[in-house]
């Protein structure tokens, strides 16, 4: 008899900075998803897809749900909560605590709405006392019925497999979505611009807040005949809300920015696998997170501003 095919979508949801894009980069085994250690990284919904033998899993990385401060915030949090709406199995990534607040309390009764499969994913295990791990797991239970409760440390590959047996024990069977060489339905200008985010976000550290975004203004491939070969034009400008981070992002001489732009090109040359020219440029755009105009010009389009 011939094995079923299982198919269908997957929410990843959380608090910020639970490790929600560290594993889905882990389950689809490729870094496609930008991560660092401040929270609220991820902005927009992404998708990644993993294809196997027994089905096709198309995983949504949302933003961390939190108490927004603008209208980016705002945005964010709409897209992590319409993504309940979309999908056939949702995972709930949360750290091991004995704590849990109003946060935890809001997403669980976001999920009480939805009547689908909610797996709850125990993330960052190996940092706490192996012992109390039971503990913090029925402190969740008392929060929502999950249908299972995985501990993982998804840095560390502690347990990740667990994770796609589980979904795939709640998934329908259906079609394959996407061929299986598909890994995101990202283009390379939208992981080229959340790259140099990271990489930002990761050489500024605590020096300039987490209000920055970059916009890729061109990117054309440039035949190098003399050279045998071709080369990837990119152009890009990190925005920041105030002049005072300008000077920091571009840092003195401006060996912030070339950092920035190093790291940057090598990882997108990586993620392109070609030849890359990166120029990178700083603007100030006052109030960018509030502004609903810059907001949309930026690949953020919240139908609320």
């Amino acid at each position: 008899m011939e094995k079923s095919f299982k198919s269908g979508f997957v929410g990843i949801v959380g608090r910020p900075n639970v490790g929600k894009s560290t594993l889905m980069n882990h389950l689809i085994g490729q870094k496609i998803a930008i991560t660092s250690g401040k929270p609220q990284t991820t902005r927009n919904q992404i998708r990644t897809v993993y294809t196997s033998d027994e089905g096709q899993i198309i995983f949504l990385d949302t933003p961390g749900i939190h108490k927004a401060e603008n209208k980016l915030g705002e945005y964010m949090d709409d897209v992590a909560l319409e993504t309940l709406a979309q999908v056939d199995v949702i995972l709930w990534l949360v750290e091991p605590s004995a704590f849990s607040g109003a946060g935890e309390k809001f997403i669980a009764s976001k999920l009480k709405l939805t009547k689908k499969p909610v797996i709850l994913v125990m993330n960052k295990v190996d940092t706490v006392d192996k012992k109390m791990i039971p503990e913090y797991m029925d402190l969740y239970r008392k929060l929502y019925p999950f249908d299972e409760i995985i501990p993982v440390s998804a840095l560390r590959s502690v347990n990740t497999d667990s994770v796609l047996e589980a979904i795939f024990a709640h998934l329908p069977e259906g079609p394959m979505y996407y061929d299986e060489e598909t890994v995101t339905d990202q283009t390379q200008r939208t992981i080229a611009a959340e790259i140099i985010r990271e990489k930002a976000l990761r050489c500024l550290k605590e020096e300039v807040p987490h209000g920055i975004a970059v916009e890729i203004q061109s990117m054309k491939e440039r035949q190098r005949p003399s050279a045998g070969d071709s080369i990837w034009d990119i152009e890009a400008v990190i925005i920041t809300e105030k002049d005072s981070h300008k000077g920091i992002i571009i840092g003195k001489g401006g060996a912030m920015l070339k950092r920035i732009g190093t790291q940057s090109r090598i990882a997108i040359e990586e993620m392109m696998d070609a030849r890359v020219n990166l120029k990178l440029f700083v603007k100030v755009r006052k109030d960018w997170r509030d502004n609903a105009g810059i907001l949309r010009s930026l690949g953020y389009d919240p139908k609320k501003v």
